[in-house]
């Protein structure tokens, strides 16, 4: 297989894989389950499946002193995003949730111009607005009924947190961590967070039916670990930016699951919100990439000088 197209591949399964947290949250939801208690065993599972894979490698799990405070900073900041997340599916559709969720990468662009100085681009500009129209037409469903509100603000927040994180990990401290390592530890110091709420583990909530512990695995699966190894391989096949434009198969797999699987509405109004929100965010990761598109454009077709 040519080394492009397994980079695309591996890419779109990265992508569909993260998808698919509805599929098996909304089940164990069903069953009596909470937010923290789900995400407790998913961070729990997820740990066991990439401390396997770090022995594998070869890694040890030992860390620097000054590594510890940071990587305790980041594991919360995965944790909150995860919660919120997971909390807006108690309040809205998973598919529209997991959309809202995509603004991720223009509130990195904003991060980075406001703490880094990285000048905003017009096309960064123009996305931003793209995007909370998309977000204005999501919020009025097509029965006339609003989002909710509480909703849709968990959704924002986790994006936010996320965004924080990317731009978080990015610093040199942990560019020197192996990054099996350093998702290890993000799980670990993430999974405090579930454990204190969850009135240090006196409350955790089990499924109430066997085959539900299948959801929990499942989770910490493929959203988990497969989709974090795909990302990885992808980035080194394609580069960061194409990885990043597949993305946009994530929320379209929530919502596909979400519609086929759970039945949740979805009218026209809330395509064209979709629809705005993911072309916004695509342009953004993109948006390095247009001008020399453009020029190569230009280039095909040159223009004719006239004689005399």
């Amino acid at each position: 297989m040519h080394t492009k197209t397994k980079g695309y591949l591996l890419g779109a399964i990265a992508a569909a894989t993260y998808g698919m947290s509805p599929l098996f949250t909304l089940p164990l939801y069903h069953d009596g389950m909470g937010p923290d208690s789900v995400l407790f065993f998913r961070y729990l599972f997820a740990i066991l499946i990439v401390g396997v894979m770090l022995l594998a490698r070869g890694h040890r799990f030992g860390i620097e002193r000054r590594q510890l405070l940071p990587l305790v900073v980041m594991g919360l900041l995965m944790a909150l995003s995860s919660l919120s997340l997971f909390e807006s599916f108690n309040h809205m559709a998973a598919g529209l949730a997991c959309t809202i969720l995509f603004v991720y990468p223009i509130l990195v662009a904003l991060l980075m111009a406001l703490f880094f100085r990285e000048r905003v681009t017009w096309q960064t500009a123009v996305c931003m607005v793209l995007a909370m129209i998309g977000i204005g037409l999501l919020y009025q469903t097509g029965a006339n009924e609003t989002l909710s509100l509480t909703g849709t603000l968990l959704a924002l927040g986790s994006a936010l947190a996320y965004a924080i994180y990317i731009v978080g990990v990015n610093r040199p401290l942990f560019k020197e961590l192996p990054t099996l390592k350093l998702t290890f530890y993000v799980l670990l110091f993430g999974l405090m967070l579930f454990w204190v709420r969850l009135d240090f583990g006196a409350a955790i909530k089990t499924p109430e039916h066997g085959y539900h512990w299948l959801n929990l695995v499942a989770l910490a699966l493929f959203p988990t670990a497969i989709s974090f190894f795909c990302t990885t391989a992808a980035i080194h096949y394609v580069g960061s930016t194409t990885t990043a434009i597949l993305g946009v198969l994530e929320p379209l797999t929530a919502l596909l699951f979400g519609v086929l699987f759970f039945h949740e509405g979805f009218s026209w109004r809330e395509g064209l919100g979709v629809l705005l929100i993911l072309s916004a965010v695509s342009l953004v990761i993109a948006g390095r990439e247009i001008p020399i598109l453009l020029m190569r454009l230009r280039k095909m077709f040159p223009r004719i000088r006239q004689k005399g």
